[in-house]
């Protein structure tokens, strides 16, 4: 098992890309933190890992954009834990929005849980890390990140702010044997891609070169490359994920 024996963090577990996430880290070993604010969704979860006879997880939800309870949760599982492993920051949010009609609290909204909120978990994942001067940081962004979409001006510059964060703190905490990477996603089947109109639909699929949408399982995968030592010499990457996909 390629992280046996290591805990992981997982922020945004209760669906899409953060379940399979968790599920694909707990087959491989991994003892989970599954985060997030909608906490019957994240124990289902968890149910379903234990029933998976993988291994056990804890269940934390709070708002992953409030510092303080960001700090307080890190305190807990510290105090459970004593140490970090692997981090995944999965948890975000997508509102589309013109420049023409962008308000302020749109604006705050996804910045505090694309950029703040995977600060601060950064922050305090790698306090932990270096007890042991070791782990892995793992932040999902996005292709949008780096091509750029119309509506998505807001969502496309926290997705580069990460990928701006991975490489400078890539640099700053590789002295203490920690590695951050980013994987940025292109178009994905999650219940939220599921329900665009179906030109909107066809013309994505036309952008990607392997035509056809990416699976959950597929982005999990890399995050698992990301923190095994698989990947032992890898760190400020961001990894596409993303078929080809041509924007």
């Amino acid at each position: 098992m390629l992280l046996k024996d290591r805990i992981v963090w997982v922020t945004g577990a209760s669906g899409g890309i953060g379940r399979s996430t968790a599920l694909k880290l707990a087959s491989e070993g991994a003892t989970l933190i599954l985060a997030g604010r909608q906490e019957e969704r994240l124990h289902a979860v968890a149910e379903e890992i234990r029933a998976s006879g993988a291994s056990a997880c804890t269940v934390f939800a709070y708002d992953v954009a409030n510092q303080e309870e960001v700090q307080q949760t890190f305190k807990e599982a510290a105090a459970k834990y004593g140490r970090l492993d692997g981090m995944v920051n999965n948890a975000g949010i997508l509102e589309e929005s013109l420049l023409s009609t962008l308000k302020h609290d749109h604006l705050q909204r996804v910045f505090s849980v694309n950029v703040f909120g995977t600060l601060y978990h950064m922050q305090m994942a790698s306090r932990l890390m270096m007890r042991k001067k070791q782990g892995s940081i793992v932040n999902i962004s996005s292709i949008i990140g780096s091509s750029g979409k119309e509506g998505l001006s807001v969502y496309g510059a926290s997705k580069a702010a990460v990928n701006g964060a991975v490489k400078s703190a890539a640099k700053e905490l590789a002295p203490f044997g920690i590695r951050v990477n980013a994987v940025a996603p292109g178009f994905i089947a999650t219940d939220m891609t599921g329900k665009l109109k179906e030109d909107i639909y066809r013309m994505r699929m036309g952008s990607i070169k392997m035509k056809r949408a990416g699976l959950p399982e597929e982005v999990a995968d890399t995050v698992l490359y990301l923190l095994s030592d698989l990947s032992k010499y890898v760190t400020g990457q961001t990894i596409g994920v993303d078929g080809g996909m041509v924007e």
